[in-house]
């Protein structure tokens, strides 16, 4: 099934359960008003939102309305949890080689992982709102997944059980604020604003044969300003499955439901395939020339990120987003 959340005028919105085709959704407050009651409860409501999601794709809901992305706050506006990982080890190796340092051999075996804010979420149409161009503004084309409880110790298999849905993300990046934070021995913070999500958050049935071995085998596009500069293979080149993300924080403690971990950047090896965040550009153009030339995004600029099924079809709806100054 495809779960939304709309805007309402509260925190947390008003849950709808939409259409495969995304033309359509339908209120799930006879059910369940928010996503994280769904996941605090999934066994005894995902079966209820289900039933509504068929007959929503039979065309027999009595309720149902023209489903608007615009209209959606995040699937989860707020998490108990945003954790983002960086599973595609190939986006790590250019970052390094571009500035000539080699890759420690423990990131082949132990995935690298950042905890993110998880209170203030941003919507998929929603403006990135950034206080000075300066910071060196990026986007990162990403996959996600949101939890059920994982118990500590859990292993990759066990873990991957735990996966309720899926999702896009827009991870945006502060590029020229990272160096002095990293510098510090803590990690990011200021250089990770608010996280942006696809429209809709999808069961894993819903990707059929796509959805294998705790991947994703499809491509992710990524346009900016209307010019297509990514179609990564999210799938075969992902190091570290979702499943094995996720038992990397099972380690030390429990995941509980409404918990989000993120893919990282999708990257390829292929550069004809282009690039799903700038800062992979910028490295590509340094090995290749000794210096970057893209520059990061400005005011004005959009991004819109997709994934599509084999069937050619939309499976998440798009991110679409403008570069925003932060209003005086």
């Amino acid at each position: 099934m495809k779960l939304a959340t709309y805007h309402d005028g509260s925190r947390d919105g008003q849950l709808v359960v939409v259409s495969r085709d995304l033309s359509s959704a339908h209120y799930a407050s006879g059910i369940a008003t928010r996503l994280q009651q769904v996941l605090d409860d999934w066994n005894f409501l995902s079966p209820q939102l289900e039933d509504l999601y068929l007959t929503l794709n039979h065309g027999k809901a009595r309720h149902a309305f023209a489903f608007e992305p615009a209209k959606c706050m995040a699937p989860l506006p707020r998490a108990y949890q945003w954790a983002d990982g960086s599973a595609f080890i190939n986006h790590v190796e250019l970052v390094r080689q571009a500035r000539s340092a080699a890759v420690p051999e423990s990131f082949y075996t132990d995935p690298l992982m950042y905890q993110g804010g998880s209170d203030d979420f941003l919507g998929p149409t929603d403006d990135i709102v950034v206080p000075d161009e300066a910071f060196g503004i990026d986007f990162e084309a990403e996959l996600a997944v949101v939890t059920g409880d994982v118990p500590m110790g859990s292993g990759a298999d066990a873990a991957l059980e735990g996966i309720r849905l899926l999702m896009l993300a827009n991870d945006v990046s502060l590029r020229n604020l990272i160096p002095d934070e990293l510098a510090k021995g803590f990690g990011f913070f200021q250089s990770k604003p608010a996280t942006a999500f696809s429209p809709v958050a999808v069961t894993p049935d819903e990707l059929g044969g796509a959805w294998r071995g705790g991947r994703v085998h499809l491509n992710l596009e990524s346009v900016w300003n209307g010019k297509r500069v990514g179609l990564c293979d999210a799938g075969d080149e992902m190091t570290f499955h979702f499943g094995q993300l996720i038992a990397h924080i099972c380690r030390t403690r429990n995941v509980r439901a409404g918990s989000i971990v993120g893919s990282g950047t999708v990257s390829n090896k292929d550069w004809s395939r282009g690039y799903s965040c700038i800062a992979e550009k910028r490295a590509i153009e340094t090995i290749e020339s000794g210096a970057p030339k893209t520059g990061f995004m400005r005011y004005g600029d959009t991004i819109h990120i997709e994934m599509k099924g084999t069937d050619g079809a939309s499976v998440f709806g798009a991110i679409e987003q403008k570069v925003a100054p932060l209003a005086a």
